[in-house]
């Protein structure tokens, strides 16, 4: 009875570390090339800069994730981690992490936010940005 009991506690914890790792996608690192196509796709775009090991930005990860699915083709939703990447940090003049920067349809910065946003003020950007 023992033996049953471990085995179901060790599925359990193996469904919930699945799960949890689900729960917890997180886009790649967009290259030079990939911020540069979606600032010429003619669709408003957010690039979140961050790093993978900055506390808010793992708290935006699924955020940005879940945006990038629900507006797959209507908007570009990036992340760059500026530790491995920091050439997009001198080109965006990150100074602090978290900062999202919006775009609109023609490629044009219009806005950008320092630290934690969550998904409801990312919308309102991007709404204003364009996205439709």
């Amino acid at each position: 009875m023992l033996k049953q009991f471990a085995e179901l506690l060790t599925f359990t914890l193996l469904l919930s570390l699945l799960a949890a790792a689900t729960a917890y996608a997180e886009l790649p690192s967009a290259s030079a090339t990939v911020v540069n196509q979606a600032l010429a796709s003619g669709r408003p775009a957010v690039i979140d800069l961050g790093a993978r090991t900055c506390i808010p930005c793992k708290k935006m990860a699924p955020i940005l994730e879940s945006l990038s699915r629900e507006y797959n083709g209507r908007a570009n939703i990036l992340f760059i981690d500026v530790h491995k990447d920091s050439a997009a940090a001198d080109r965006f003049r990150i100074r602090m992490i978290p900062t999202q920067i919006f775009f609109d349809a023609k490629g044009k910065e219009v806005s950008r936010h320092i630290g934690f946003m969550d998904k409801a003020d990312i919308l309102k950007e991007l709404k204003s940005a364009g996205l439709k």
